[in-house]
């Protein structure tokens, strides 16, 4: 084609002529080329950035929690210097009790633990904070002006190594923690999900927890809102390793539950096992 336009485009024209001619017209379609090209490379270069938009116009924390509760939880992982761990249970057993049963601050002790086996010289303590945030900064402003409490947390401190925490909110389609006699023991596991996933891990584990309903180990399902995000924490309670073990793997026989797995470990990241043991004061025995 380009060949018969050139043809045409030089007849009955000198050779000078012919050639400045034919000069134009291949500037001409290179530049063409070079534009549609460069198009071409602009318009893919644009689709890296073009993403689908979930038309869902609510926060996944809206769509997954118990919103008519509106608790939230905070997690508190400190690890003790070994020489210190008995002490620092002592401590926590003459002062967190009194907290919790002090209806002067909204907030509740959950449970306090020692892990097992995982990191080891670590305490865990969950709390629960009814009416969310407000009663979270509640109960920490009066607990500033509780010199017992700073006492106790000037003496924690020189028993520790590293703490940290979450705040966390729970799952609608889990039970909510009650205290329950032991003994027990407990595990936490932590998964760390990957971004954009957590709708899609609820969806699946709202279907499988009436699986792990059986022997009433489930106790309490949550995912964290400050901290590291996209975490997801499960708890479970057990009579001792092997009850353990032979749950899981009864798990295994119920239908649907190879699905729920096969489904939601690629949506992790990391994932964590602790086996703890309740202290004298948690209400989670």
């Amino acid at each position: 084609m380009a060949t018969g336009v050139l043809q045409r485009a030089s007849g009955g024209l000198g050779r000078a002529q012919t050639r400045t001619c034919l000069t134009g017209l291949l500037v001409s379609w290179s530049r063409g080329f070079a534009s549609s090209n460069q198009s071409r490379e602009n318009s893919w270069f644009k689709s890296l950035f073009v993403r689908k938009v979930d038309p869902r116009k609510e926060a996944h924390a809206t769509l997954l929690t118990k919103n008519e509760e509106s608790n939230l939880y905070k997690i508190q992982f400190h690890n003790v210097k070994p020489e210190c761990l008995d002490s620092y249970n002592k401590l926590c057993e003459e002062v967190l009790p009194s907290i919790h049963a002090d209806k002067y601050y909204p907030c509740e002790l959950v449970g306090t633990w020692n892990t097992w086996y995982g990191e080891q010289d670590q305490a865990v303590h969950l709390w629960r904070y009814r009416g969310g945030y407000p009663a979270l900064t509640e109960v920490m402003n009066k607990l500033k002006q509780n010199k017992e409490f700073t006492a106790y947390r000037k003496a924690r401190g020189e028993m520790l190594l590293s703490r940290r925490n979450q705040l966390l909110l729970e799952f609608s389609f889990w039970n909510e923690p009650t205290p329950r006699e032991g003994p027990n023991i407990y595990e936490l596991r932590s998964y760390q999900l990957r971004p954009g996933t957590m709708i899609e891990w609820g969806n699946y584990w709202a279907r499988a927890i009436g699986i792990r309903q059986h022997n009433s180990e489930a106790v309490g399902g949550f995912f964290s809102q400050i901290g590291n995000l996209y975490m997801v924490h499960h708890l479970w309670a057990y009579k001792d390793l092997q009850s353990r073990e032979n749950t899981r793997n009864a798990a295994w026989q119920q239908e649907g539950w190879d699905e729920v797995v096969y489904y939601t470990v690629p949506l992790i990241q990391h994932m964590d096992s602790r086996i703890m043991i309740p202290t004298k004061a948690s209400p989670l025995q």
